[in-house]
């Protein structure tokens, strides 16, 4: 770079800074500006010589973590200073832990120390480790939240930067954010940012979706302001009559939202009738803030209709983010459902800027104060709870973790009135085990209610649950059908590997003695081949079955003697002259169906499945998956599996694209819904095999009082004839949706 280059990269790194301080969400004393300059200095002086992949100066990542610290979630001068420095000691040799604590103190050092942590994680070279490395990440939770909270920032401003990068990369870098960092954002209570990242996450894993559906809302954005303007004129007069402080905003839906419903929904972008809320934000002080919200509750109910069954109250029993609010949805101007969300403006700081961060390091703690602290702290209990248990595989406790995060909240009673917090869909199992680990081991029963329930009820909120415990009783297997959160399943399959340990254990001695009857020793190579004969995937779990007489003497004597067979076959084609192709195998198809996807950057073509769970056609966009014991298998891009293997096994993931869709036709099934009327199957049919010529495998119907639901399997070549197929469908009259599954 010229000097003249340097100069103005200097001036706005210059100018960064400045924006830094001015953006800040609190109110930076004199020591907290020294603080934060000295944070500054350091992070340039530490990353002169660095580039990133765009050719800008280092500096201004760190610059920007800082902001969205400062700005997005307000919090305090130690964090900006920290947010500053995340970097430092990872990426250079001139400054080590040690340096930071003397220069900047132990808070400071202790977040600097668990993001570098957390950064070498992220930099390993064996990228399986990713559940794992989850696993650790949260681990730093035991140190400071806020080395969590600078992490999701860094995340955020690397989303916001990812043009330059490979498009694996960026892929993967996305399918990561979905899974784990939005996820948790959310549950942190950074809203704000949870929605970015997961419309960044979009953009990158989905980019045709996402670009489609932005240009879309913004088309529509005009009508969704004056529609605002027709809402707030109905209740506007009502509301300064009460002499209320408030202002009226439309907030329209999230991108990745709106692709949610379209998918759940199975419907179109136009068919999602509730693309933004409309918000009500008012002032209040602290006595009265409840008060004034179910005024405004209704004043809007008067003026339009509410949906009984979609009213939330999180003010009485905020979330456990700390989240509070009352949504109404109610039938609004041209007879649509708008939802309502009413908050005071500190409510609505604290959706905006994260619970966590908001209250947790204010300095001084009044009464209410420290009440939100508690609340915070339980939130790290639960989230440690999850961590207890280090047996768990990885990967499953990422599953079972990111399940708890984005659960809805139902809150039930014990029998002593206390209130508990459990996800939606939570069972008296999960209960007992939140009470206690032994009142959960030793669970024989349960009421809710005063009445007894099965372990599998569904508890709802406002139940009054009560567990019935014996010290007779134990975990069965059925018990993880039954559990839902992941404390209670931890705990379950805890106790269950411990019993299955003991009867493994006697399962190896059994075994050892019926081989030796049958002249086989009981070494790795004979464990290895009954492992594999049994179909099963450790030697525990041959142990076990042998243990609990699963695998009996007749089945241990049909194992020798296949291995007899086995070798005679081996003997057999040692002898053999030339290898011969089973008559029924049809060579064309042989070469002929690798001709369709090709893989890596080389072309490659190689032998793959389908994956049972999307079912990719010709045309759709594809990744290979290496499998352990199935080859490669193929999967649409955005199968409901996808975001889960290009996190965990980003390793095992490859490119892949269809390169010819003309020799081979695929199955696809296709469901129909609409009004029932008379030879209405017969134009399904003649347009689907005469019009089209597309060979239907099987068809289906079923009406009940005028309404019919079809199923309908056809065979394709490709994608577009199968669009194709469907869009004329939706062209016959009565058929109100047609969607491939």
């Amino acid at each position: 770079m010229t000097e003249v280059d340097l100069e103005q990269e200097n001036a706005k790194i210059a100018k960064a800074y400045k924006e830094l301080l001015k953006v800040s969400y609190r109110t930076l004393t004199t020591d907290d500006k020294k603080l934060i300059r000295a944070a500054f200095d350091v992070a340039v002086d530490a990353h002169k010589n660095q580039r990133r992949k765009s050719g800008q100066a280092y500096i201004f990542h760190p610059i920007a973590v800082a902001k969205i610290v400062a700005k997005e979630i307000g919090l305090d001068a130690i964090s900006i200073a920290a947010a500053l420095l995340h970097d430092v000691v990872e990426d250079n040799d001139d400054y080590n832990l040690s340096d930071i604590e003397r220069l900047f103190g132990e808070t400071v050092a202790k977040i600097v120390d668990g993001l570098t942590k957390i950064s070498r994680l992220d930099k390993g070279t064996d990228v399986s480790m990713q559940a794992e490395n989850f696993r650790k990440m949260l681990l730093t939770l035991n140190d400071d939240v806020r080395v969590i909270i600078i992490k999701i920032a860094d995340r955020l401003h690397n989303m916001q930067t990812m043009e330059s990068m490979r498009s694996d990369k960026q892929v993967k870098i996305a399918s990561e954010t979905l899974y784990i960092y939005a996820p948790l954002a959310h549950k942190i209570g950074l809203y704000n940012i949870k929605i970015e990242l997961e419309d960044l996450g979009l953009k990158y894993t989905e980019p045709e979706v996402y670009y489609d559906i932005l240009n879309r809302m913004q088309e529509s954005k005009e009508e969704q302001d004056a529609y605002i303007q027709d809402f707030s004129r109905v209740i506007v007069d009502s509301l300064n009559k009460e002499g209320l402080n408030y202002e009226i905003k439309g907030r329209p839906k999230s991108i990745y939202s709106i692709r949610q419903k379209m998918l759940k929904q199975g419907v179109s972008f136009d068919e999602v009738y509730d693309k933004f809320a409309v918000r009500i934000i008012y002032k209040s002080d602290a006595s009265n803030e409840k008060f004034l919200a179910w005024k405004i509750y209704s004043i809007v109910t008067d003026h339009f209709t509410p949906n009984p069954v979609r009213l939330r109250d999180w003010i009485s029993s905020p979330k456990s983010t700390g989240y509070e609010a009352l949504h109404i949805t109610v039938v609004g101007p041209k007879s649509r459902w708008v939802e309502v969300q009413v908050r005071s403006e500190r409510m609505n700081e604290i959706a905006e800027k994260g619970y966590a961060a908001h209250f947790k390091y204010k300095q001084g703690t009044t009464g209410k104060q420290e009440q939100e602290e508690d609340v915070l702290d339980n939130w790290i209990d639960k989230l440690q709870v999850a961590l207890e248990n280090n047996e768990t595989n990885a990967v499953d406790f990422v599953e079972q973790f990111k399940l708890n995060l984005y659960s809805k909240e139902i809150f039930v009673f014990s029998p002593k009135g206390d209130l508990t917090s459990l996800p939606k869909g939570a069972t008296p199992l999960d209960f007992a085990f939140s009470v206690h680990t032994e009142v959960g081991l030793k669970t024989r029963g349960a009421k809710v209610n005063g009445k007894l329930v099965p372990l599998s009820y569904v508890l709802q909120s406002g139940d009054r649950v009560e567990i019935l415990t014996s010290e007779n009783a134990k975990p069965n297997a059925n018990w993880l059908d039954y559990a839902t959160t992941a404390r209670a399943r931890s705990k379950i399959k805890s106790s269950l590997n411990a019993d299955k340990k003991d009867i493994a254990e006697d399962g190896k001695e059994i075994l050892r003695r019926k081989l030796k009857s049958l002249k086989i020793i009981l070494n790795e190579k004979s464990v290895n081949e009954m492992v594999t004969y049994f179909k099963l995937s450790t030697s525990q779990d041959l142990f076990y079955r042998v243990g609990n007489g699963s695998i009996d003497n007749t089945m241990l004597k049909s194992f020798v003697a296949s291995r007899s067979s086995a070798f005679v076959s081996y003997l057999k084609s040692k002898i053999s002259r030339k290898p011969e192709v089973p008559k029924d195998i049809d060579r064309d198809e042989i070469t002929s169906k690798y001709d369709m996807l090709v893989f890596g950057k080389d072309e490659q073509k190689l032998d793959y499945k389908i994956a049972n769970c999307c079912n990719p056609i010709p045309g759709d966009e594809v990744f290979g998956f290496l499998t352990i014991n199935e080859g490669i298998k193929v999967h649409k891009k955005t199968c409901p599996n996808a975001l889960s293997l290009q996190s965990n096994y980003a390793y095992r993931i490859m490119q892949a694209k269809w390169i010819d869709s003309s020799q081979q036709e695929y199955t696809s099934q296709i469901t129909l819904s609409g009004i029932d009327n008379l030879g209405l199957v017969n134009e399904i049919t003649k347009l689907i095999s005469q019009n089209m010529h597309v060979n239907m495998k099987s068809l289906s119907f079923d009406s009940d009082d005028g309404v019919f639901n079809g199923k309908i399997t056809v065979v394709v070549k490709n994608i577009n004839m199968l669009k194709k197929l469907i869009d004329n469908l939706k062209k016959i009259n009565g058929i109100h949706k047609v969607t491939r599954v």
